[in-house]
């Protein structure tokens, strides 16, 4: 992927200008990618918009995070606890079975803060027994 094209996404992204990239997104899926870069970038509001683009996403445009599960689930074994909460959550977000298996080896986080969201994402998860 273009690296200026991800620098100028990431860095509108901390503008603030979250509906212009939902836009971008809404028409072209190959920079769905760029999430991942953006749960970890450094900037809180760069993730806080990742969390938001994805919530909006879901609603249009399920398939190409349904496929992104595994990439967004290797966030769950990055050594920042931060990243993997955030990855955790963004696969509640899109609530999917495929998703299951990654949240599962995740459970036993050391983090107390990731074993809470990666719980809350299984149970939103699961089917009802």
């Amino acid at each position: 992927m273009d690296n200026e094209l991800k620098a100028m996404v990431l860095d509108y992204m901390e503008k603030g200008f979250l509906e212009n990239i939902i836009d971008m997104f809404k028409h072209d899926e190959g920079l769905f990618p760029m999430i991942i870069d953006m749960i970890k970038d450094e900037r809180v509001r760069v993730r806080l918009g990742a969390t938001a683009l994805v919530e909006e996403l879901i609603k249009y445009k399920p398939e190409p995070l349904i496929r992104m599960i595994p990439d967004i689930a290797e966030l769950l074994k990055d050594e920042n606890p931060t990243i993997r909460g955030d990855g955790a959550n963004l696969l509640d977000i899109i609530k999917h079975q495929d998703a299951l298996p990654f949240l599962l080896s995740a459970e036993n986080d050391a983090d107390a803060n990731v074993r809470e969201i990666v719980k809350d994402a299984i149970q939103n998860i699961q089917p009802l027994p």
